[in-house]
């Protein structure tokens, strides 16, 4: 008995050894800007497309089939890799399984940009300004200082459902290539989702695909970022009080239940009205301006994403560790 028990042990650590070392990886590097990244060939193929197909009419057919080509295309590509590194031997299957998973988390690349953006806001208002324009969409020319630390927090709080738990939670269904094919989705949300004239009908496929595929990882990170509130000492029944409140506050299905958690853990306010391409965007607010948001609030949410994101990790590793058991 004491021997399955072991035997079942080394398994399950096997399995999980790629996630693990490339959580570990991410943790200790982020995105380093001298390693080349898959996202910036997605982007690039997405941008071809976009620019030869995003004209005249069937817009939203020449989308739909770009959308669908290029998500196929990343998971049979990864999946025919992993294939060949197979093989050449398992440690070269190790060592690339390692490598896309690392790609594919964003959790400690996010939380250094938006330190950034603290930083420099407390230095200058157009510094501030300049530095959240590089992980937002919005137009922040005109943001306040006030303006500048919310638009981040809203950032860190929705791109740790996109960044890490959205990875995960295909991963453990899908495996490598589904994790990479989730990637693609995100990459042509971020670039052709947009409601606007030029990619209203173009970009409509890939926002219903990005949508889709994060119903389940949002709504899970909300409660799991709800119950790290706890455990990091802060405000848990205000959490869930103003996620169940605002959990709808978004045009986007999902993008309010994070940013509901957070604004509910941290006593403050996120959201509200935007301008996006020179217009102006009415959106209400989730949480409630129980005090301004201040520069330690970066420290209070960087902690709270990353008891939440270990907490993850730890439920897909039991995951992978009783499904296997099942098998």
């Amino acid at each position: 008995m004491e021997e399955d028990v072991l035997i079942l042990l080394g398994v399950a650590f096997n399995l999980n050894l790629p996630l693990l070392t490339a959580w570990l990886l991410d943790h200790w590097l982020g995105d380093p800007a001298w390693l080349p990244h898959p996202v910036v060939a997605f982007g690039k193929a997405i941008s071809f497309c976009e620019h030869r197909l995003n004209r005249g009419d069937l817009r939203f057919l020449k989308g739909a089939f770009v959308a669908v080509s290029l998500v196929l295309g990343v998971y049979v590509i990864t999946l025919l890799l992993l294939r060949l590194a197979a093989l050449f031997s398992p440690g070269m299957l190790l060592t690339v399984q390692i490598l896309l998973i690392f790609y594919c988390l964003a959790g400690t690349t996010l939380v250094r940009e938006v330190r950034m953006v603290f930083k420099a806001v407390d230095r200058s208002l157009e510094e501030g300004r300049m530095q959240v324009a590089r992980i937002v969409g919005r137009d922040t020319s005109a943001l306040s200082a006030q303006e500048v630390r919310t638009a981040a927090l809203e950032t860190l709080a929705e791109n740790l459902s996109d960044g890490v738990v959205a990875p995960l939670f295909w991963y453990l269904l899908l495996g490598v290539p589904g994790m990479l094919a989730y990637k693609m989705v995100n990459t042509l949300d971020s670039m052709v989702g947009y409601k606007n004239e030029r990619y209203l009908d173009f970009g409509r496929t890939a926002a219903r695909l990005d949508d889709a595929l994060n119903f389940i990882p949002a709504r899970l990170c909300a409660w799991v970022m709800i119950f790290a509130a706890r455990l990091c000492g802060m405000d848990a029944g205000n959490a869930l009080r103003i996620y169940r409140r605002d959990k709808r506050n978004h045009a986007s299905p999902n993008s309010a239940h994070t940013e509901a958690a957070m604004a509910g853990a941290l006593r403050v306010r996120l959201a509200g009205d935007a301008y996006y391409f020179g217009k102006l965007c009415k959106k209400p607010y989730i949480g409630d301006a129980q005090r301004p948001i201040e520069a330690a609030d970066i420290l209070r949410a960087h902690k709270l994403l990353y008891v939440t994101a270990y907490l993850l990790l730890m439920l897909a590793l039991a995951f992978r560790g009783i499904l296997y058991a099942a098998i």
